[in-house]
């Protein structure tokens, strides 16, 4: 009796591995599947994140490059309507790159970028102000260079922040 219960749980088992086999197999691939998927989110989020924080910081640059281009034209009196119009196009883009950011960048990031846009959009008025001879006391093209030079560091600690937040390191 005990060679035919032997024989019989040996049935048994290798019956239920046949039929357990595939289920097992199934549920491991399923975990691999999502193990997967999770890693490929992982990398699109953060190349989404290195695409905002380049068109943030290409865009934040260039705005801050033709304010000062601006202001030393309307300093000379040769700021034209090209100029202008290079400028509005610029601001444009520096407006879209900070609202794609919205989405994807972390709140340092974006505390970082309202500092720039603080100085920027400071400037920014104040070339719009210069332009249509509407000057506040104490404005000038002289005055708002000067003042410009405070997004300097705040583009520079915005940068660091954001090769900080990709493991970029110096």
């Amino acid at each position: 009796m005990t060679a035919a219960v032997t024989a019989m749980i040996t049935a048994v088992v290798g019956v239920l591995g046949t039929l357990f086999a595939p289920v097992l197999s199934q549920r491991l691939t399923s975990r691999q599947r999502a193990e997967e998927a999770e890693l490929a989110e992982h990398r699109r989020l953060f190349a989404d994140r290195r695409t905002a924080y380049t068109g943030m910081n290409r865009a934040s640059r260039q705005f801050h490059t033709l304010l000062k281009d601006a202001l030393h034209r309307l300093r000379d009196d040769v700021y034209t309507d090209h100029d202008r119009e290079q400028l509005e196009e610029v601001r444009r883009e520096y407006r879209d790159r900070y609202a794609e950011a919205q989405m994807v960048v972390p709140e340092r990031i974006l505390q970082a970028s309202r500092a720039v846009n603080q100085v920027l959009a400071g400037i920014d008025a104040v070339v719009k102000r210069l332009d249509r001879g509407r000057a506040r006391d104490g404005e000038s093209a002289v005055q708002a260079l000067l003042d410009l030079k405070e997004a300097e560091p705040r583009l520079s600690e915005m940068r660091r922040l954001m090769r900080e937040d990709l493991g970029v390191a110096d």
